[in-house]
């Protein structure tokens, strides 16, 4: 294929498909589409809300056109499709965002023209789901009369220093002429490399067990920090001397939240479970990790009770899954939130990252607001904000006399009189 004067097309201009549009059209011609109208009028405003692209960099991106108008891919040779996928409350996959996109394309792709999926999914999903959904709805046969390919993404969301050109790409098709095609377009804009596979199967197997094994090696820590805090031993402590050899993997207790983490192991038991194995290790840990917002909440009642505190007043402090990124989805600090909204406290957020999306849902300060000069009982570090870092030894001021902090992220130091998971 030359590429020459190809016009690629990017379906869905989320945090995955903004940064991935704005890169390739350094080289190529891009489309940049999304059914969110809104979305697609701040993108044209040189506007980002994810915050993973500069205004200036939107500003310097004269190859993309942001259109939500489905005849603006009809030129488009390559389609790449970064959807979410999500899962139901059953913990089951949510595939309706992908069977969307699938359709969406199905109505435009021609005969010769490759389709790359970057969402996570189960192995097998790609070429069995999309790739029928596309025979059926375009008449054309995949490996005959057009392509498919699978390429995971890694986008590391509120990280400003490794970005998509700094990260190995995995990349795959259906066939070896396609898989090559693939590997030399992304080749384009990844630095770091490529990664070529033999199948699809195995390049979605690969993505899906990559946070697999990050869950699970947080479900070990935070059991560990449960039976330590029982026999009043300091988990920070006993990391830091296990540290100490060579081959010991460090990880800290805390929430697992966000679009990947918490959601991607239920991706590959749903599979297994499909084929005969019921997974006992992948869905412990899982089930530990989403039982944490309440065994916190439990122990901070208890601290609570211990000290006698009426009618507490709390602040968490920070709401987002993860550090340095306006992300809530599925972000375990809003369960939290919630336990203690159930129960009646009288409970504040505070997230200099935030957007507005969770508004409605939880009383939170403007981002601007000052926390000082406001009183709270309990201060809950619940993120890891280079805001909170810096201003640590602040964040006493802003207790009452008997107030406490709990700290989830071990922001303040070992030595402090606070509260740790």
């Amino acid at each position: 294929m030359n590429f020459k004067n190809l016009t690629i097309g990017v379906i869905g201009m989320g945090y995955v498909g903004l940064p991935l549009a704005v890169e390739f059209s350094k080289k190529l011609k891009v489309i940049g589409f999304d059914i969110n109208i809104k979305r697609i009028n701040q993108l044209k405003k040189n506007i980002d809300n994810t915050k993973e692209v500069s205004r200036k960099d939107l500003m310097k991106s004269k190859n993309i056109i942001f259109s939500n108008k489905i005849e603006n891919l009809k030129n488009c040779k390559i389609f790449i499709i970064t959807v979410p996928t999500p899962v139901d409350y059953r913990n089951k996959p949510d595939l309706k965002y992908l069977v969307n996109a699938t359709n969406l394309i199905s109505k435009v792709v021609k005969k010769n023209d490759i389709v790359i999926y970057e969402s996570t999914v189960y192995p097998g999903a790609t070429e069995e789901l999309c790739g029928s959904i596309l025979e059926k709805n375009s008449g054309l046969k995949v490996n005959k009369d057009i392509f498919l390919g699978y390429s995971p993404e890694r986008i590391n969301p509120g990280d400003k220093k490794k970005r998509i050109k700094d990260i190995i790409k995995v990349t795959s098709g259906s066939n070896l002429k396609t898989s090559k095609i693939v590997s030399k377009l992304y080749s384009m804009i990844i630095k770091a490399g490529i990664h070529e596979v033999d199948s699809i199967k195995i390049a979605e197997a690969a993505k899906v067990i990559e946070n697999t094994q990050r869950d699970l090696n947080i479900a070990f820590i935070n059991e560990l920090s449960l039976i330590f805090k029982k026999m009043n031993i300091s988990t920070e402590k006993v990391l830091k001397a296990a540290e100490t050899k060579w081959n010991f993997i460090s990880f800290r207790p805390g929430l697992v939240g966000g679009h990947c983490i918490g959601v991607d192991p239920y991706y590959l038991t749903y599979k297994s479970k499909k084929i005969g194995h019921t997974p006992k290790l992948i869905l412990s840990g899982r089930s530990l990790n989403d039982q944490m917002p309440i065994l916190i909440f439990k122990d901070i009642k208890r601290i609570i009770n211990l000290k006698k505190i009426k009618n507490p007043k709390i602040l968490i402090m920070g709401i987002t899954f993860k550090e340095n990124c306006p992300d809530t989805r599925n972000s375990k600090v809003l369960t939290l939130f919630d336990c203690f909204v159930t129960q009646k406290f009288k409970v504040f957020t505070h997230d200099p990252h935030s957007d507005l999306w969770d508004k409605k849902f939880i009383n939170r300060y403007n981002v601007k607001d000052k926390i000082k000069n406001k009183y709270f009982d309990v201060v809950i570090l619940a993120v890891k904000h280079t805001e909170y870092i810096d201003k640590k030894n602040k964040i006493f001021k802003s207790l009452n006399k008997n107030g406490f902090i709990y700290d989830l992220k071990y922001i303040l130091p070992e030595n402090i009189n606070h509260f740790r998971l």
